[in-house]
């Protein structure tokens, strides 16, 4: 779905040759910037996108999230069963 935006290339046709255009000039410069300002709108993001993209992101992070606090618990245990070796190590080295 694309933004619309109306341009009155009559206005503007006008409006350059008040100031010295000829006709011809003045409708082929009106014609390229109405060519060129459809092209760009073409490229616009209307709200509907912009909603679409922030659903896909929040998403995303969600999952993204999830998956890191699956591997922090992963870590944390890791963590706790590396310490307890230490702790044993450190305990025999006192009672041998």
């Amino acid at each position: 779905m694309g933004a619309a935006i109306t341009f009155d290339t009559l206005k503007f046709a006008k409006k350059l040759k008040s100031v010295g255009f000829d006709e011809a000039q003045a409708e082929t410069l009106s014609d390229a910037f109405r060519e060129s300002e459809a092209a760009s709108i073409e490229n616009l993001a209307t709200k509907q996108d912009l909603r679409e993209l922030e659903t896909r992101l929040t998403g995303e992070i969600k999952a993204l999230d999830a998956k890191m606090s699956g591997e922090q618990k992963l870590i944390r245990w890791m963590m706790g069963f590396v310490l307890a070796g230490i702790a044993a190590l450190i305990l025999k080295s006192f009672f041998a």
